[in-house]
């Protein structure tokens, strides 16, 4: 059975004009970029078209993009660099990733104040009085929601802001318009592999003239922030993979609206009640958080991975057990539709034929496990 995939919000297939960049990098541009002979300097003229590729993309200074792992890396190294080590107030909204989460959390047992800024019903953030951000040290918001697709006002948040404000990108990069200058943050960060780059390379973008204490020591490449042999294939895939995006964002938006509307439409017309979770309108289309009351979220997701669908649920993992997601609990989802909730993801990859056929198979399974179940 041909495999659909409706997963994209964890990852998306690298794209072959990807793999190809990187392939000639590999082939071509083998040297370490911190070498001073010709093998290196080629390596370190790779790296640094990439950069600038990158920030140009993005309307921000190439002296402004650290390479990093990845989003994580990036994330952590934006709450322990920006922070420091000198105490006072942070803040995240209530349905960051983990990735941010947890390093709050890790600030707050070293003796930072940790709040959390609540959301509304859509999972959007409501902004605290200006009175109240002037007293955080640093705020952390994402630009879109991982699991809802809402997209959460990083302007207005840093409009008449003094505080330090880290933006989370994942989810957004390559599906929304990002212009680090406007969003007037001090950092944000992105990773490749959401918009069908490779895996294991991410970036923080760090404002001009900002203070970050790094993670990790032992050289001097990239101005001693994030030390290491840069790798120089992946950020090439990087940049190549977001220049793509950013070329077809218009018309996969528009595709993944389409897709997504084709999807609610067909599940609301053949196995209702389907509750969409997070805005129905205004997010980034590429995402539907639905419930299906009467069907087991952890059940439902094995059942559509045995017939050939992979999908999410809305739930966080963690070490192995499902566990009911922290972000629609944020927004005040409980009972049958929290843990009903399943996320279907799109690409520009994703074709009519593929939803099409996945709402068939969706369709019977749901049916099948309303039908098994007693209590429904």
């Amino acid at each position: 059975m041909d495999l659909i995939y409706l997963d994209n919000s964890a990852s998306t297939p690298m794209l072959p004009e990807v793999w190809e960049a990187m392939r000639r990098c590999l082939l071509d541009r083998f040297g370490n970029p911190a070498s001073s002979h010709r093998a290196g300097r080629q390596a370190r003229q790779a790296i640094e078209d990439a950069r600038e590729q990158i920030a140009n993309l993005l309307e921000a200074r190439p002296d402004e993009v650290i390479f990093t792992s990845g989003a994580t890396e990036a994330n952590n190294l934006a709450l322990f660099g920006l922070c420091g080590d000198l105490g006072g107030q942070i803040a995240i909204s209530s349905i960051e990733h983990p990735c941010v989460t947890e390093p709050a959390r890790a600030l707050a047992r070293r003796g930072f104040t940790l709040s959390t800024l609540p959301v509304d019903e859509w999972g959007v953030l409501q902004i605290p009085p200006v009175q109240a951000r002037t007293e955080l040290r640093l705020v952390s918001v994402q630009l879109a929601n991982h699991e809802t697709g809402a997209i959460q006002p990083i302007r207005e948040l840093t409009l008449n802001s003094s505080s330090l404000v880290h933006c989370d990108a994942a989810a957004a990069a390559g599906k929304l318009p990002i212009s680090f200058r406007d969003l007037g943050v001090s950092a944000l960060t992105m990773s490749a592999h959401k918009f069908h780059g490779p895996k294991g390379i991410g970036a923080l973008i760090l404002k001009k003239g900002t203070k970050l204490q790094p993670m990790l020591w032992g050289g001097h490449q990239q101005s001693g922030k994030r030390p290491g042999t840069e790798p120089v294939p992946l950020a090439v895939g990087m940049a190549a993979a977001l220049a793509i995006a950013t070329r077809e964002m218009e018309a996969n938006t528009a595709k993944a609206a389409s897709l997504r509307k084709l999807l609610l439409e067909r599940l609301r017309a053949h196995v209702g009640p389907a509750i969409v979770n997070g805005p129905e309108v205004g997010g980034i289309p590429h995402v539907l958080n639905v419930s299906l009351p009467g069907c087991a979220a952890d059940v439902l997701l094995m059942k559509l991975d045995l017939a050939g669908v992979a999908c999410a649920t809305g739930s966080a993992c963690s070490s192995g057990s499902l566990l009911p997601s922290p972000v629609l609990q944020a927004m005040g989802i409980s009972g049958a539709r929290l843990q009903s909730a399943m996320r279907f993801s799109f690409s520009g990859q994703t074709e009519l034929s593929h939803v099409e056929e996945a709402a068939r198979r969706i369709i019977k399974c749901v049916n099948d496990l309303r039908e098994s179940s007693c209590a429904y």
